[in-house]
């Protein structure tokens, strides 16, 4: 089913990676579960692209449809967000070569950097998303993560991105926090979008699923095989899950992100809280680059209640808020970073908000900190 061009959200949503109608069939097809298919006796698989499981699957290619035209490039999912990194890293970068990351990002991959990346020969730098950023002279690879996870810092992608083609250097993006109806990094000059659909994209906290966006054939080819070779594929049933999740997405997103905006403007007026971070806040230091660089902002936000002590009273208090960690589901949830290692403070709150009714969670999280 082609989308009309120009279409709004909504409708990107719920008919990207649909098929051509056809009478008796339904709107998207059930997932294909299977390993081996029949292939043709003469020609083998060259009469068609579904000759093993984990190469191509049919149900992927539809969810990797859909989410292309969401990104505006070409897809490649993954069995989670960490397996489309490290696979991008992995594939792109040889001894020698060197990457600059994000000092503030998602903590598994700057794990990985150091423990991995560094172990054979990749020279490993970190910059903080909103700056200051190292030269890129003799760098092979940047990695932005904006909005960065769990801080909430915003790097000028487009800005970024001239700097480091002018030295030489690809950018990959890491989109999860602003999903692609917050920003397009390809649009803003990046190489590649990288990205977990764990969280906001599929937005159940049923389903592990990562994927790659691309418009360069000669970067995406690469990770396809790379993605064959070591066989980091998702199942069917998470690539139809995944793509039966992306129809609502639009609508999640506007009701998670007005919620984080009514609890971030309640929260930062309250003086037994600190350090409220969401780039939408005017006061926000993220702020003027987000308003000029993203569509709309993620249901995400961050806060300070002190101490270990005084979160866990606040989620064991709260009806609505469930102590979980990932983000982007339809119910809120909160996490306190610091006990996964992250380098946050022992008060510090990621809170993801669901879409509960705005007036509901601001009444339940008022009395949880009471």
């Amino acid at each position: 089913m082609s989308t009309p061009e120009n279409a709004g959200d909504g409708t990107r949503c719920s008919h990207a990676g649909l098929p051509e109608a056809v009478p008796g069939q339904p709107f998207l097809p059930g997932p294909v579960f299977a390993a081996p298919y029949h292939l043709d006796p003469w020609q083998g698989p060259g009469a068609t692209p579904n000759g093993y499981g984990r190469p191509d699957n049919p149900t992927r290619r539809l969810l990797e449809a859909a989410i292309g035209e969401l990104e505006g490039g070409q897809v490649r999912v993954f069995a989670s967000g960490q397996a489309a990194i490290t696979g991008v890293l992995l594939t792109l970068l040889r001894p020698g070569d060197a990457v600059v990351l994000p000092s503030d990002g998602y903590y598994p991959m700057r794990a990985f950097a150091t423990d991995t990346l560094a172990g054979i020969g990749v020279r490993v730098l970190f910059a903080p998303t909103a700056g200051p950023y190292p030269s890129f002279d003799g760098v092979r690879l940047v990695l932005l993560e904006t909005p960065s996870n769990p801080g909430l810092d915003v790097a000028d992608i487009a800005a970024l991105s001239r700097d480091a083609h002018a030295a030489g250097a690809l950018v990959a993006v890491d989109n999860t926090t602003a999903t692609p109806l917050g920003q397009r990094p390809l649009d803003l000059g990046a190489d590649l979008v990288v990205a977990s659909g764990t969280k906001a994209l599929t937005g159940h906290s049923d389903l592990l699923l990562g994927y790659v966006a691309t418009r360069t054939p000669e970067l995406l080819d690469p990770v396809t095989a790379w993605r064959t070779a070591t066989g980091g594929v998702p199942g069917a049933f998470d690539a139809w899950l995944a793509h039966r999740s992306l129809a609502t997405l639009d609508l999640r997103l506007a009701r998670q992100s007005a919620n984080a905006e009514a609890l971030a403007r309640l929260l930062a007026d309250r003086p037994d809280v600190t350090g409220v971070r969401w780039p939408g806040l005017p006061g926000d230091p993220a702020y003027p680059v987000a308003a000029a660089q993203m569509r709309r902002l993620p249901g995400v936000l961050g806060f300070d209640l002190g101490d270990a002590e005084r979160v866990a009273r606040f989620l064991s208090a709260s009806r609505l808020v469930a102590a979980a960690t990932s983000f982007g589901g339809l119910h809120t949830s909160a996490d306190r970073r610091a006990q996964w290692g992250d380098d946050t403070s022992p008060g510090f709150v990621r809170l993801s908000c669901g879409v509960e009714d705005t007036a509901d969670l601001l009444a339940d999280v008022t009395a949880a900190l009471a």
